[in-house]
């Protein structure tokens, strides 16, 4: 995982949306290896903290992206 968040390159996916989650996910770690992507489903409760390493995709109940992955 990445330490220094000075320059992550890429912050957001916004062409993920309207496709599978795991697609989404396979996409995302092969352009930005060093972040965690987590997949996550429409009510679930998360925290709230801010992790420039990790993308969180969330998916509506159908495994679709619903909004734009982005690192949060």
């Amino acid at each position: 995982m990445a330490t220094d968040c000075s320059d992550m390159g890429k912050q957001m996916w916004p062409e993920m949306l309207g496709i599978r989650g795991e697609v989404a996910a396979a996409r995302i770690r092969r352009q930005s290896p060093y972040v965690q992507v987590v997949i996550i489903s429409e009510g679930v409760y998360v925290p709230m903290d801010f992790r420039c390493d990790r993308v969180r995709v969330w998916v509506d109940g159908r495994g679709i992206v619903k909004q734009v992955p982005r690192i949060a």
